[in-house]
């Protein structure tokens, strides 16, 4: 089951067009990230300063299917799919909250490493209870 995001597009994150810029979109699927970690029990403070482990995104990318603007809300589901041992991918669609009409589709890729040597390390047990609790599932 995903993790569902709600938000309303704001001024801000517009263009001189009045429409979403590409760039807040993962700005706005990094929201629903720290979201779905918090209401997985996750301590986000702890997380983010985390001495033994870091999460870096590793890769990320965005397909447009329509425009966003200001006013509009959305809402973003967010599932998960580890990868391998150090790796997952996070899946965000992005759809209109009325018309639940897809509107944009974002993956980011995570690697789990020391942040000291920056060698890659297993993820951890917080994060793998993360991973299942958002797991991709086959319909």
């Amino acid at each position: 089951m995903p993790f569902t995001y709600t938000r309303t597009i704001r001024f801000q994150d517009t263009d001189a067009a009045g429409v979403v810029y590409f760039a807040n979109v993962l700005a706005m699927c990094h929201e629903a990230y720290e979201a779905s970690l918090a209401a997985s029990g996750i301590n986000l403070k702890l997380f983010f300063s985390n001495q033994a482990v870091a999460i870096p995104i590793v890769h990320a990318s965005v397909d447009f299917f329509r425009p966003m603007f200001c006013g509009e809300q959305i809402n973003i589901y967010l599932t998960s799919k580890q990868l391998t041992r150090e790796k997952f991918e996070t899946v965000y669609q992005i759809v209109m909250a009325e018309s639940e009409q897809l509107v944009a589709k974002a993956i980011s890729r995570h690697v789990c490493i020391d942040p000291i040597g920056r060698t890659r390390k297993q993820i951890p047990a917080e994060m793998m209870q993360w991973l299942h609790q958002w797991e991709e599932t086959e319909d």
